[in-house]
């Protein structure tokens, strides 16, 4: 498995190259750049590049099909459009003079309830908000030039890209895998010792089954977030990592909500934190949680006013995710039961029922997650019509990204509604799932080894 050290000097340097092809192609401030190719330390610089001249990159996951692209690209539309070889091509242009800090946020494409990505846009800062804007990340983060970032997660995610960048900027250096490998993990621990690192609660899982770990000593810092952490997982990091050293954040590809201490979670346990500073936390009547944000962490949804009404009130954003307040400290109820978190990348069933309604014989559909043991979650699909079960499957891996599709086809007559008409996916999932084979696939593990 590929893996990569850039020192900050280095990354700054590819950094203005990169920057300087963009420029030299004539792409201007506030125009959108797409990158789909897989974690590379190219990636990053192009990304950080591009964000560092005020052209905003749109990061997304290499495994979608063309058709899924297709989606995005369109939505988007990007100036341009790079893959693996082009990417190459940027390291020759001419240095440009870039920003001291990124003056776009990344525009990150999430989904929701109606299954259509949206675009996730804060448009072009100036520098003193983009500087206010990278500041509130280090001052979490405390980012230091003696730091080695191990970046086992894609960048076309924002937590690696946001500790990625994070580190540059403060002189550290960044240790960069195509893919998370528990083994490679290790080795990459044993021989690079880094300091800091993010991962999702799967990688830990995965990590901690290989049965032995590497020197863990050297961190300072390891975060994970993505998915909610089972307890057994979360104690076994805390005692295998340094003392201090386990944190954790909620918080969605729109902003961050929370920063969770390890002596916070060990008074507090099954807490995701108090507030980031400058955020100020509130639950409304149906339990909603809502973050308040200072002006530089503001979006909206790329050409899409109403969605963006629906997820702000005044300077308060939301998920949609429902909590409660202890003391400050916010446990999470439930997740939104649109939302599948598989290997911390998100499912959006909407999505997938979208691509499976299009098949003959499937009259009705619903897909729900269901617990897993190597993936936090798994997607399954309860099927009404005259189709078997392999059929749908080969349909949703004709049309989506493997990691989308279900691994588990169930016939039934009908299915559970509330009085609205919304599907109970809670309810589905209790009905029809009994002992569900953990296993995954290899196509899944693949796909899902870049999370």
């Amino acid at each position: 498995m590929r893996r990569e050290r850039l020192t900050a000097r280095d990354a700054e340097r590819l950094q203005a190259r990169m920057a300087g092809a963009l420029l030299a192609r004539g792409l201007q401030r506030g125009e959108r750049v797409a990158f789909l190719c897989p974690n590379s330390v190219e990636l990053l610089c192009g990304i950080v590049g591009a964000a560092r001249v005020g052209i905003v990159p749109v990061p997304m996951n290499p495994a979608l099909l063309e058709g899924e692209r297709a989606v995005i690209v369109d939505d988007a539309e990007p100036a341009l459009v790079i893959g693996p070889a082009e990417l190459a091509t940027l390291a020759d242009g001419p240095a440009a003079e870039m920003a001291p800090v990124p003056l776009v946020r990344p525009m990150h494409y999430t989904s929701g309830t109606t299954g259509r990505p949206k675009g996730v846009w804060s448009g072009v800062l100036d520098e003193r908000e983009a500087v206010a804007l990278q500041n509130d990340e280090a001052d979490v983060w405390e980012f230091a030039a003696d730091d080695v970032l191990l970046v086992c997660s894609p960048l076309y995610h924002s937590a690696p890209l946001r500790f990625s960048i994070g580190t540059l900027l403060a002189g550290g250096d960044v240790v960069v895998l195509e893919r998370f490998d528990a083994d490679g993990v290790a080795h990459a621990i044993a021989e690079e010792r880094p300091t800091l690192s993010f991962m999702v609660p799967a990688h830990l899982q995965r990590l901690f089954a290989r049965g032995s770990l590497p020197d863990l000593t050297t961190f300072r810092r390891l975060v994970h977030a993505g998915a909610p952490c089972p307890r057994p997982i979360k104690e076994a990091a805390l005692a295998a990592f340094p003392t201090g050293t386990v944190w954790e954040f909620y918080g969605s590809t729109e902003g961050q909500f929370t920063a969770c201490a390890p002596d916070d979670w060990l008074a507090h346990p099954g807490t995701v934190g108090p507030a980031r500073p400058r955020r100020r936390l509130e639950i409304d009547g149906d339990g909603l949680i809502w973050c308040h944000v200072p002006t530089f962490a503001r979006f909206e949804y790329w050409r899409d006013p109403q969605r963006t009404r629906q997820a702000w009130r005044d300077d308060a954003f939301t998920a949609g995710d429902l909590g409660h307040l202890d003391d400050g400290y916010l446990f999470i109820d439930s997740r939104r039961d649109d939302l599948i978190i598989s290997g911390g990348v998100n499912v959006y069933p909407a999505e997938v029922e979208n691509v499976l309604s299009t098949l003959t014989g499937v009259d009705d559909v619903a897909v729900f997650g269901v617990p897993d043991e190597r993936w936090g979650q798994r997607v399954c699909a309860a099927v009404v019509g005259d189709v078997r079960p392999d059929v749908v499957v080969d349909h949703a891996r004709a049309h989506l990204a493997a990691y989308k599709c279900p691994k588990d086809v169930y016939l039934v007559d009908d299915l559970p509604r509330t009085g609205t008409g919304k599907v109970r996916r809670s309810r589905l999932a209790a009905a029809l799932v009994q002992d569900v084979d953990r296993s995954g696939d290899d196509q899944q593990d693949e796909q899902h080894g870049n999370t």
